[in-house]
């Protein structure tokens, strides 16, 4: 049978590992967030323009003869 003494230590025990585990699954799932926002900064950095207006040397050639 356990003590008194021995109990208490055992709930503290416990209390410190849960609190620790929430520390260390917080700090996890924050540093996975600062990585996903970077991976898709990478991604639309790195994907082809879109189709739209582009500013091409046949539209300033219009441009420059239409006077605009």
């Amino acid at each position: 049978m356990r003590s008194e003494k021995q109990e208490k230590s055992a709930k503290l025990d416990r209390r410190r590992l849960l609190k620790g585990a929430s520390l260390v699954i917080g700090a996890a799932g924050a540093s996975t967030a600062v990585g996903a926002t970077g991976a898709v900064a990478a991604a639309d950095a790195a994907k082809p323009q879109q189709a739209g207006y582009r500013e091409t040397e046949e539209v300033k050639t219009y441009y420059r003869l239409a006077r605009f």
